[in-house]
């Protein structure tokens, strides 16, 4: 019997890149997410705003009625874009509630079961704004506590069989993308200039990292962060 993967923010962009992809790597695929899904075949799909709390301990209460997941994939999130002296309060409180804080009640809800099946298999999609982006306060904060977090969790969980990766996205050609720098823009045919391999990434790409990640035969990795991004982090890595 196929192992279920659970993945958040499934319905669009990358989060169904990765669907599709756990899909054709033999999962049975559970999807949450705000928005209903562009490909509902994909999976089993509960409707559900994860910044809330209860919203969220209902939807994972949904997810474990068809035995433990072994395999998740933590990939909702919002971008949020302001200078420093704009960051509000409200904002803060979103980003961190949906790209933080509901990474850990997910976890909550499907850390017992791995430990009783003693084996799991956990990606958190971080991002490249992690390392620092101007005007990405919120959303780099919220994303380096995503390193963070996948850090802890597999020093935390390894002892259990459970191990525990991050994938940081570059620039990736989604909504988000376009969102920040605007499509078709002279920031965004700039930002694309800048990129060693001089185009942006697409959702597969990241698919594909956490296709390596999730697999059984990835035993000996974790608490790694694999950086997707075409080389930009190379250039930051290294800026004199």
């Amino acid at each position: 019997m196929a192992d279920y993967a659970l993945v958040t923010g499934a319905a669009r962009n990358i989060g169904r890149a990765i669907a599709t992809r756990l899909k054709a790597d033999g999962y049975k695929v559970v999807m949450l997410d705000i928005v209903d899904p562009e490909d509902p075949s994909l999976g089993e799909f509960r409707r559900v705003d994860l910044s809330r709390p209860a919203d969220t301990a209902q939807a994972m209460a949904w997810a474990l009625d068809r035995g433990p997941i072994t395999r998740v994939v933590n990939c909702a999130g919002i971008v949020a874009t302001h200078d420093v002296e704009d960051v509000e309060t409200e904002t803060f409180d979103k980003v961190m509630a949906v790209n933080v804080r509901s990474y850990i009640e997910v976890m909550q809800a499907v850390t017992p079961g791995m430990k009783a099946e003693g084996f799991g298999r956990v990606v958190n999609i971080a991002s490249r704004s992690a390392l620092g982006a101007a005007r990405q306060t919120v959303y780099a904060a919220s994303k380096a506590a995503v390193v963070g977090l996948t850090k802890s969790w597999a020093e935390e969980l390894g002892p259990h069989g459970i191990t525990v990766n991050a994938v940081g996205p570059g620039p990736i050609e989604t909504e988000m993308l376009h969102a920040v720098y605007g499509k078709d823009s002279p920031a965004y045919d700039a930002y694309r200039k800048r990129i060693p391999l001089q185009r942006f990434g697409t959702p597969d790409d990241i698919a594909n990292g956490v296709s390596f990640f999730l697999d059984e035969r990835s035993s000996f990795v974790t608490g790694q962060v694999l950086f997707i991004c075409g080389g930009v982090t190379i250039g930051r890595a290294n800026a004199t």
